[in-house]
């Protein structure tokens, strides 16, 4: 005796699948792009401040004291002489009045 089987056609509802994908795009967008973009505003702002004088660490972990500044450089003092590094490479301001965890 042969039994057939037929599979029943049900159409599934494509909402839960695109809640969920609603929910993924939120939760990238709160935990990674929203902080990059404010880590990113908070460099371009300390980029544009800099001044002669101050103390700052270079994301490389150099620390030194600004000497001068022009559009695309920072030259910096170091323990035995300067260097010039690209404003971008200044990761945080230092010193007394400035606390080290800015940069985060």
């Amino acid at each position: 005796m042969t039994h057939l089987v037929f599979a029943q056609e049900t159409a599934a509802s494509p909402l839960p699948s695109l809640l969920f994908l609603g929910l993924m795009v939120a939760v990238f967008w709160l935990f990674i792009i929203r902080p990059q973009r404010q880590r990113a505003k908070a460099q371009q702002e300390l980029s544009k401040t800099l001044s002669p004088g101050e103390e700052v660490r270079t994301i490389g972990g150099i620390h030194g004291i600004v000497v001068s500044v022009d559009d695309e450089s920072v030259v910096l003092r170091v323990e035995e002489g300067k260097i010039r590094v690209s404003r971008k490479a200044v990761g945080t301001r230092v010193g007394p009045d400035k606390p080290e965890a800015e940069s985060t």
